[in-house]
């Protein structure tokens, strides 16, 4: 009888062993990330509720006007400043984002385009203090010329705006290159001029995707704080025009922050809240949108 030879135990690679810990660490990660935020969130909580609790929320959009000293908080005027200055800036900035995107994904030639991409993600990477001292130095004065003070909500959506350019252009680049190249083609194949087809072919089919960008954008631009101080005036006041001075609640936020104390300081910590629940709002505006959009491509 033939002995067996004995039965030799493979060892464990060590890159194996390591792959094991990947997935359980990153997942660490992940809730640490999300911890942090809802950290933030007990801390707005914890500080705003106490004052919310003696007159309810809406005191915050009825009170007579913003005079912490008096316990009048109304936080309207800064908010409807922040819509304004908001909306505005993507009435200015899509349309320009929209045009570079076209350009780049199907008409520039490759070095053009690649220019252009570089030049506009090199322009989301310049700090916002630049484009404010850029807004000081340039659109107040001419603002100023054409209706003074200059510091006004005008200047606020023209600065603002060139600030979202890069982030709208490079999400409606992305939407557009998702176009399936079939549909255009069929419409070469059918005679249809390239404006006509990018117009009632491309875009269309990229709808979602570029209102996915435009809501991030939007959300960018309501979050803003150096800009807005620096080119918009600082007056708490509803603007009648476009012109009018104006002061946006994330500024209002970092200008009173540093001397607030008592209700005064727990009303900062509100209008937090608010700004959050709208940023909130609009990030999950645009995932409604991008969700919508995969399914229809499912």
């Amino acid at each position: 009888m033939t002995p067996t030879a004995p039965a030799v135990i493979a060892p464990i690679n060590p890159l194996k062993r390591r792959g094991w810990l990947f997935w359980p660490a990153m997942a660490v990660l992940a809730l640490m990330a999300a911890m942090i935020i809802f950290l933030i969130i007990a801390f707005l909580l914890g500080e705003g509720v106490p004052l919310i609790a003696q007159g309810g929320i809406f005191r915050f959009f009825s009170d007579e006007g913003w005079w912490p000293l008096e316990a009048s908080f109304n936080l309207a005027p800064m908010l409807l400043a922040s819509l304004y200055l908001t909306i505005g800036a993507l009435v200015v900035a899509t349309p320009l984002s929209l045009a570079i995107a076209l350009v780049t994904t199907f008409k520039a030639p490759a070095g053009l385009a690649r220019l252009l991409r570089n030049v506009v993600e090199l322009s989301a990477a310049v700090p916002t203090v630049v484009y404010g001292l850029w807004g000081v130095t340039s659109i107040v004065p001419i603002l100023n010329m054409w209706s003074p003070p200059g510091a006004s909500l005008m200047a606020g959506i023209l600065v603002v705006a060139l600030m979202i350019i890069p982030t709208i252009t490079v999400l409606t680049q992305s939407a557009l290159q998702t176009v399936p190249r079939a549909y255009t083609q069929g419409a070469a194949a059918l005679g249809v001029s390239s404006s006509q087809t990018l117009l009632r072919v491309v875009i269309p089919s990229a709808s979602q995707g570029i209102f996915s960008a435009m809501v991030l954008g939007a959300a960018r631009a309501i979050g803003e704080t150096m800009v807005v101080l620096m080119v918009c005036g600082n007056i708490v006041q509803v603007p009648t025009s476009l012109f009018d001075p104006v002061r946006a609640l994330t500024a209002n936020i970092a200008l009173e922050m540093p001397y607030a104390m008592g209700d005064h300081r727990a009303s900062l910590f509100v209008a937090g809240l608010v700004m959050l629940l709208l940023v909130s709002a609009l990030v999950a505006l645009g995932e409604w949108a991008g969700m919508r959009q995969r399914r229809m491509r499912a």
